[in-house]
């Protein structure tokens, strides 16, 4: 069993900054890769950033230069730091690993529960 615990969101204003972290624990092989994805109220669940086991990243084009995802092997943890916040970025962020359980075994993928978000003055 495989579970992300995240924290760090909540209310900041435009222009500010907050940092989202995410832990994965249980039974874990190997950690491919770890992200994060939001979703907004009536729109789909998009990918915000993502980053692998060898640090090659992805950011949405929405946030380059704006967030900077970064992760520590050792802890399993993957970390969202968020500057320049707009009312756009306004979302529930979920964290999102793939991970293979086994050595050798499938990859499979894992959310965890979600952290608000919102930026309004």
């Amino acid at each position: 069993q495989v579970q992300l615990l995240e924290s760090g969101g909540g209310l900041v204003r435009p222009g500010g900054s907050l940092r989202l972290s995410c832990a994965a624990s249980g039974s874990i092989s190997t950690i491919i890769a770890m992200g994060w994805y939001r979703q907004a109220p009536g729109k789909q669940r998009e990918l915000v950033a993502d980053i692998t086991s060898g640090n090659s990243t992805t950011y949405a084009d929405s946030v380059k230069g704006r967030f900077t995802i970064s992760r520590d092997n050792a802890k399993n943890a993957v970390y969202l730091q968020m500057n320049s916040l707009k009312p756009e970025d306004t979302a529930v962020y979920y964290c999102h690993a793939r991970i293979r359980v086994r050595t050798g075994g499938a990859v499979f993928a894992y959310w965890g529960q979600g952290t608000q978000v919102t930026v309004s003055s």
